[in-house]
C-alpha cells in the first residue's frame, strides 16, 4: 500500500464529527482513476442516521468521477485495525472486486490487509440485479 493512502485516511480523522459515539474513523479510497478520496464519519442526533467514513469516501469517489475502488485504508482513533461495519462492507463490495485490498491501520500505518472476499464472503451480488 502506498503511504499516500494511509496519510489521507489518517488526515481524515481530523474531520470526524462523532459527538455521540466518540469514535472517530477515517478512510481513504484509491479510485480506478488513481485519485485518492478520503472521508470521516459524520454523526447526527438522529442516531443512527449519520454516515461512516467509508460511506463518505465512496460518495466523494463517485462525485469525483471514479467508478471502482482499487484499494482502501481504514483507521479508527480508538481501535487499531478496525474493520468496516457490516453496512459499509456491503457498500464497499458494490464498488470493489473480490480481490480489492482493505488496509487495516493503526497510528503508525497499515498493519494488515484483507480482501473484499475475506471481509464479506457472502455479499449481495449486484450483477444479478441487472
Amino acid at each position: 500500500m502506498a503511504k499516500d493512502l494511509f496519510d489521507a485516511a489518517k488526515a481524515a480523522l481530523a474531520f470526524s464529527h462523532s459527538p455521540y459515539s466518540h469514535f472517530p474513523v477515517g478512510a481513504a479510497i484509491r479510485g480506478d482513476d488513481g485519485h485518492i478520496y478520503s472521508g470521516a464519519n459524520i454523526e447526527n442526533m438522529a442516531f443512527p442516521d449519520g454516515w461512516c467514513a467509508e460511506t463518505t469516501a465512496i460518495s466523494r469517489m463517485i462525485m469525483g468521477g471514479a467508478k471502482r475502488i482499487a484499494e482502501i485504508a481504514v483507521i479508527a482513533e480508538k481501535t487499531p485495525l478496525c474493520t468496516p461495519c457490516g453496512g459499509c462492507r456491503q457498500k464497499l463490495s458494490e464498488f470493489a472486486g473480490p480481490d480489492t485490498r482493505i488496509w487495516l491501520c493503526d497510528d503508525t500505518g497499515p498493519q494488515r490487509s484483507v480482501t473484499m472476499a475475506e471481509l464479506l464472503p457472502a455479499a449481495f451480488a449486484t450483477d444479478k440485479l441487472t
